[in-house]
């Protein structure tokens, strides 16, 4: 029978559709082929896009926009935001407007082309998290933005665009309402129990240990009791924290380590599938959240949003995640 499922920060309800469940082998994924020819982000063509705005492991006295780099950020040539101007907040009757104003950023996360952000050695990927921290702080010294979004779309069908290894983020004027709503869900748990949901959660998955993917010392992998899509995972550190950029390196490490087994085990149930993550973190210039947690939200790209979905709100996730936590824990 199917079963329906609250999420316990959004409120949300998900249909896990157990008639329809499947093994991982019966999703049918998109093989990747290059598609060769030019490629903006690869080295020797940094002349072809903005002027780098950060870049780590270039090797000293080279000139900026130059190769010999290992991570490089750059502004997104079609920004979705733009960084000059000002707000200009109007109303129009019952309606609000305001310009366009944000940041829209690559962050190309190696030179080589054909890597991949699952496989990549530690010291790349402790490269490309420092990248991530470095441009939050940078950006919410602008009074303008309220939020910075990080997130990674991987393959054609989780909407990138560009083969070459990358990741984006994009700094807001507002906050998003995915953000406020999980601010607002995990506040009034808070004020009812005193505890953050996160902790809770993190507490409740590791003594049951039927969701639980995989942990080192500092973070956790689990799948969701409420998930989207089949084998999807957050990230979340053992020790309570509300901001991303308040990571020290030696857990950062940790935050590689744990990354780089979750996407490999998710690689070997299902190889190559395309996915997305995206960084969740408390607003810019906030004070320590007692109530909030920090997490990376990976979900993997399985499953498709009709006319149900649009209409409703829920999703129709075919497989339970107790049965992904299984294959993932079977993976390795």
């Amino acid at each position: 029978m199917p079963e329906l499922r609250k999420d316990p920060v959004l409120g949300r309800w998900i249909i896990i559709s157990k008639e329809r469940s499947k093994r991982p082998t019966d999703f049918i994924i998109e093989e990747y082929k290059s598609s060769g020819g030019f490629c903006p982000l690869c080295p020797g063509n940094e002349k072809t896009t903005p002027n780098e705005v950060l870049v780590l492991g270039r090797e000293p006295g080279l000139p900026s926009n130059s190769s010999r780099w290992q991570v490089r950020v750059v502004p997104n040539k079609f920004p979705a935001l733009v960084i000059e101007g000002e707000l200009e907040k109007e109303g129009e009757g019952l309606y609000d407007r305001m310009n366009g104003i944000g940041a829209h950023e690559v962050i190309v996360e190696s030179p080589n082309h054909d890597d991949r952000f699952a496989f990549l050695p530690p010291e790349q990927m402790l490269l490309i998290f420092q990248a991530f921290r470095s441009r939050i702080n940078d950006l919410s010294r602008d009074e303008r933005f309220s939020y910075v979004m990080v997130f990674k779309n991987y393959g054609r069908a989780a909407g990138a665009s560009l083969e070459h290894p990358h990741s984006q983020l994009v700094a807001l004027p507002i906050l998003p309402r995915m953000v406020t709503s999980e601010l607002e869900g995990t506040l009034s748990y808070y004020k009812y129990k005193d505890r953050c949901i996160y902790c809770d959660i993190i507490r409740q998955e590791i003594q049951q240990d039927i969701r639980l993917v995989c942990q080192n010392d500092h973070y956790v992998t689990l799948t969701p009791f409420a998930p989207r899509s089949p084998f999807e995972m957050w990230i979340l550190p053992k020790k309570h924290s509300s901001s991303f950029t308040d990571v020290n390196e030696e857990s950062l490490q940790g935050l590689v380590d744990i990354f780089s087994e979750s996407l490999q085990r998710l690689d070997l149930c299902i190889p190559n599938v395309p996915y997305n993550f995206v960084l969740h973190t408390q607003p810019l210039r906030s004070e320590p959240l007692e109530h909030y947690h920090w997490h990376f939200e990976i979900v993997p790209k399985l499953t498709s949003i009709a006319g149900f979905e649009w209409g409703s709100g829920f999703y129709i996730n075919p497989m339970p995640p107790e049965d992904t936590c299984r294959y993932l824990k079977d993976a390795m």
